[in-house]
């Protein structure tokens, strides 16, 4: 029966079969939200990489103490589009100069330029036109495996070890079995010699060489210690044949001809090289996205599920055994394996002893009282670094302790122990044990946001500034130097000028429709700066995935070259913090298998565990699923199994659509080919003089008007004391009033009008 519903003042009748018990998003979240990140962590963290920029003699250190932005803009939106001005705000930093040699200290609040601020619609006004800052999804940094068939059909295995930002790292075996490495796209170097080069000891960082895996601590990696730290993998020995260099010092050597042939080697110079591609932070960087995938692909638990343990597995402290010798790994027990801290298990596969380890990080939560959160951590950690410092600190000195060796515990760059367990996980993945992964999938892929690609160009300007100042130090009479002296501002305003200005990824808006201006701002682009080119990208990567249900749209993209690289988020999608696309689910509780109001995201690799059931699924009085069997998805796959088995429902039938696809009225009946055309068409539908309903609408059209920022809202209950065609006077429950202009026949983007009727 078709209830009543009211959506703002128009009554409806409603037919839907399916009770929504969540709202969707605001629509524009992604943009705010990642724009409000910028303004409070991303330009934190700028500051904080930067730190102190010292002179080359070492006399005079500047810093960067704090930042403030005005609340006050030079000017309102409205003025700014008539004098074609920026809408933006004075950035202002603090700045402190030390000279070292005198102990004189010099302060000053430096202005850093103007930078474009937010409109309360998510976009931004530059030079008098209103500009959007589309989204670009790219490959999320990671470790990622291959396997290929060669033409004598014997597996060879690849695998590609991918940072934010800094040297690449490419493992390859061959049909002889020689398992090699490449380093930033260099000549291939046998990967045993590279490990031997990771052993060494260096007083002024300890904690970047030392492995949780006792056998490999550094300095004295050998090839027999490789050989027996790798279960004596017959990729290990037969590349140990082929790699003659004994020692460190040899193996160091023949990195640096490898890498910078022509140069004259040393052991010094190599160490030093290897440092600066992956154990400095300014030139290598895995963000935090990174670090997370580092961690879910090389912990033992996706591994050893499933598998039966050659050895028993005891708990590292306090020596109880967790799982016997022949054992079968449930999900249960490999958890509580992982979560003990243990960082390496003995399998037995197809009748050989299989060595897995980890690269050593452990969930905090299950060793400390406390939660992680209270000092910063909000993700694994080193078990080794946190063993120690739980030996020598108790209490709320361990949690200072924590606090102030947060970079060590989660590092931002490689560590030895990612490159061995990286190393093992080939070996792994020969013998069976592991998984491959699938580039196109969700999981592998994420979004940069407004904020993030801010904060990019920001340390573009930054590192350009650096340099400037660094110069003018060494210049000026340390006498008379102050802050402002040395600091010019051109290079930072001048990144963030041209970033605005000329970046493919900061578009005209499209303003025909409020339709149209919504969806430009939820668009995805795989295109653009670090994203692909047209020409290069495949049919695969444009296709339609399995994990793309309920995150981006398979219906609505472009016609035409850019078919598939750009999307739309669907309606209910959000951007996690490690920009990874999330969708909502409902929990299934077991065993009375009745739907709860329970509503988790889940990124796509997570959802890859579940069965999911749809929402048109039916339910009886008590919120039960009615039918004994149900069909659902499961990863790639559309099967039927019991009802007790379902884990989650979908949450609304539209969740894997658009905004502007969940438009069209009955759209299962359409040919997905019509539906897009139709999802693309109502964005270039020309506004009518007077406003109309549709007679048939879908449910969504009042919330896309009120999110896409066209219509004026009241800040909160209240009534209108007064009304005019250019004013509404609201008068709050609180006795506050409030005077909202409406716009009068302004130009829009695309040279129509707009205006606001009371």
């Amino acid at each position: 029966m078709p209830k009543d519903v009211i959506y703002g003042r128009t009554l409806r009748k409603s037919f839907a079969r399916s009770e929504e018990i969540q709202d969707m998003p605001n629509l524009l979240e992604i943009q705010k939200n990642s724009y409000r990140w910028f303004l409070d962590e991303g330009l934190r963290e700028v500051f904080k990489d930067v730190d102190t920029v010292t002179d080359y003699s070492g006399n005079l250190e500047l810093s960067f103490v704090n930042y403030s932005m005005d609340e006050k803009p030079k000017y309102t939106e409205e003025e700014c589009k008539a004098r074609d001005a920026t809408y933006a705000a004075p950035l202002k930093v603090g700045v402190r100069l030390r000279n070292k040699e005198t102990g004189e200290i010099k302060e000053q609040e430096i202005f850093m330029g103007d930078f474009p601020l937010m409109t309360t619609g998510g976009t931004f006004i530059i030079n008098g036109a209103e500009r959007v800052i589309v989204s670009q999804i790219v490959r999320s940094p990671g470790v990622y495996y291959d396997r290929q068939i060669d033409k004598t059909q014997v597996p060879t295995y690849s695998a590609t070890v991918i940072p934010y930002h800094g040297a690449w790292l490419e493992y390859e075996t061959d049909a002889n079995n020689i398992f090699y490495i490449r380093i930033d796209k260099n000549r291939k170097l046998p990967v045993t010699l590279f490990l031997k080069a990771m052993g060494r000891y260096d007083p002024d960082k300890p904690h970047t060489w030392l492995s949780c895996i006792p056998d490999m601590t550094a300095g004295c990696i050998t090839g027999e210690r490789i050989k027996e730290t790798f279960g004596g993998d017959e990729r290990i020995v037969t590349t140990l044949e082929k790699d003659t260099l004994i020692t460190r010092e040899d193996a160091l050597l023949e990195i640096y001809r490898k890498l910078r042939p022509g140069d004259p080697p040393t052991v010094d110079s190599s160490e030093a090289l290897l440092n600066n591609l992956f154990f400095e932070r300014a030139r290598y960087d895995l963000f935090s996205v990174g670090r997370y995938k580092f961690n879910d692909k090389l912990s033992l638990l996706k591994r050893i599920i499933g598998h039966e343990l050659a050895m028993p597995v005891a708990d590292p402290v306090t020596g109880e055994i967790i799982a016997d010798a022949g054992e079968v790994l449930s999900r249960e027990k490999a958890e509580l394996i992982c979560r003990s801290g243990v960082i390496e298990v003995t399998l037995k596969v197809g009748g050989k002893n299989v060595r897995v380890f980890s690269n050593g990080m452990v969930d905090m939560a299950h060793f400390v009282d406390f939660d992680p959160e209270e000092v910063g951590v909000d993700e694994r950690v080193r078990f080794v670094i946190l063993r120690g410092l739980m030996e020598q600190h108790q209490g709320e000195a361990l949690k200072e302790a924590i606090r102030e060796n947060i970079d060590i515990l989660i590092p931002k760059h490689i560590i030895v122990d990612d490159i061995f367990a990286s190393v093992n996980y080939i070996c792994c993945l020969a013998q069976g044990v592991g998984e491959l992964d699938d580039i196109d999938h969700l999981g592998n892929r994420r979004v940069r946001s407004v904020g993030e690609l801010l904060q990019n160009q920001f340390r573009i300007g930054f590192s350009r500034m650096e340099r400037v100042i660094r110069e003018r130090m060494t210049l000026q009479d340390l006498d008379i130097v102050t802050p402002q002296s040395l600091i010019n501002i051109r290079p930072v305003t001048a990144a963030i000028k041209e970033f605005f200005g000329s970046s493919p990824l900061s578009q005209f808006m499209d303003q025909t429709n409020p339709l149209a201006e919504l969806t430009h701002k939820r668009r995805m682009s795989a295109l653009g700066p670090g994203g692909l080119s047209r020409e290069r990208a495949n049919f695969d990567v444009r296709d339609v995935h399995y994990s793309h249900y309920g995150r981006l749209c398979p219906i609505e993209t472009p016609e035409g070259p850019n078919i598939g690289l750009i999307s739309y988020l669907a309606s209910y999608a959000r951007v996690n913090k490690h920009g990874l696309l999330v969708t909502p689910f409902r929990k299934i509780e077991r065993p009375s298998c009745r739907v709860t109001d329970v509503v988790e995201y889940m990124t796509a690799d997570i959802e890859d565990r579940y069965i999911i059931a749809q929402a048109t699924e039916p339910l009886d009085e008590n919120g039960c699923l009615k039918n004994r069997r149900i069909t659902c998805r499961h990863r790639d796959e559309i099967i039927e199994v019991d009802r007790d088995r379902v884990d989650y429902i979908d949450i609304s039938p539209r969740m894997m659509v658009s905004i502007a696809t969940a438009m069209i009225p009955f759209l299962e009946n359409d040919d997905a080919n019509r539906a897009l055309m139709g999802a693309n068409m109502q964005r270039q539908a020309v506004p009518l003089m007077v406003t109309e309903a549709p007679i048939v609408a879908t449910g969504i059209e009042h919330k896309c008007a009120v999110d896409s920022g066209v219509v004026v809202l009241a800040d909160g209950p209240g009534v209108v004391a007064a009304v005019s065609a250019t004013n509404i006077v609201v008068r709050y429950d609180s006795g506050r009033t409030r005077d909202y202009k409406l716009i009068k026949f302004g130009r829009s983007n695309q040279g129509t009008c707009i205006n606001q009727r009371p």
